[in-house]
């Protein structure tokens, strides 16, 4: 397994990570989550994402149990959780201090922790201010509940705004940021996020490399059964998948297919590889609902050592989504 830095910081986190989003307590039980688990980390995974929201806490559950027992050092483990959606209570969603501190606790709980190496802001929350995030932030860290603390799904604008009050105050700043990336997801990493890379290197823990299974070929048919589109809860997956836009990304997965057959790889396989070729992708969050499914996410890594130029501008001319970089008008 290759390992990189998260962004600044000293801290290594596998290029391929695991998370609980979707499967664990939704799709999966804890047994098969556990075997899945010990795939990845057979595999050299160290960082298992997870949050508050998925399944209602329970992911957090069925991982700490399976961390209990699993006999692993924990100084080998990166192990991460979410802060945002806690409850349905007036306080129990959002970025405030109490929630933000309270929420914790009860993560760390259901982990059965003593604290988690990252905590991520899982939104950004336009009712509290972000001074006031900062602060909670920052009293999580002293308080040595988690180690490192970052924002999913902010604006580039919020993350420097984070940044520099951070600095203002001599505190610590958000270190990370956890966007969805993948082929047909691109602008918010490739471009509006470029200056945080130049200014603060910040690192980036990247999910939904699959576009939601699109990109691994299996809707290209239809909706199978048992697939997340066919859960309760996901219509707004199938709506996507049946607009003009996703019968238009089913047609580019068709023609992405001969370019994954001729690498002797499978389409997620290919998928996943082309975002670990972005150099300021610290780590890449897979999903699976089978240990054997772990493994075959895992061969990603040797994929993307076979994605020369060539082949990544091939992939280029079919997906013609290539964000444009930032005008240089002294070049006009």
């Amino acid at each position: 397994m290759e390992y990189r830095h998260l962004g600044r910081s000293g801290l290594k986190v596998s290029a391929l990570s695991y998370g609980a989003w979707v499967t664990f307590g939704d799709q999966i039980d804890e047994g098969l989550a556990e075997e899945c688990m010990h795939a990845a980390y057979e595999a050299g995974v160290n960082f298992f994402d997870n949050a508050e929201a998925y399944a209602g806490g329970k992911a957090e559950i069925m991982m700490g149990n399976i961390l209990k027992r699993s006999g692993w050092k924990r100084s080998d483990l990166v192990i991460s959780t979410k802060i945002f959606w806690g409850g349905k209570g007036p306080n129990d969603v959002g970025l405030s201090r109490k929630h933000i501190i309270e929420g914790t606790k009860a993560a760390l709980e259901r982990l059965q922790l003593d604290y988690v190496d990252l905590i991520f802001c899982h939104r950004p929350d336009p009712e509290t201010p972000i001074e006031e995030t900062v602060w909670a932030m920052n009293y999580v860290l002293d308080q040595g509940w988690a180690f490192y603390w970052g924002t999913s799904e902010w604006s580039a604008e919020q993350i420097r705004y984070a940044y520099e009050f951070a600095r203002r105050e001599h505190l610590i700043p958000p270190t990370m940021e956890q966007p969805q990336y993948n082929m047909f997801h691109r602008v918010r990493v490739e471009r509006e996020y470029a200056p945080l890379y130049r200014d603060y290197e910040l690192g980036l823990t990247t999910w939904s490399p699959l576009a939601s299974g699109i990109l691994t070929g299996k809707y290209n048919e239809g909706i199978p059964e048992g697939s997340r589109m066919s859960l309760p809860g996901y219509e707004w997956l199938r709506k996507r998948l049946e607009s003009e836009e996703g019968r238009r990304q089913i047609e580019k997965v068709r023609r992405l297919m001969p370019i994954a057959e001729e690498l002797g790889c499978t389409m997620a396989q290919l998928a996943i590889a082309w975002c670990l070729k972005n150099p300021n992708v610290s780590t890449v969050i897979t999903g699976a609902s089978r240990p054997e499914q772990v493994r075959e996410n895992m061969k990603a890594l040797e994929v993307a050592r076979r994605l020369t130029p060539e082949v990544m501008e091939r992939i280029e001319a079919i997906l013609e989504n290539r964000p444009e970089p930032e005008i240089n008008w002294r070049e006009r």
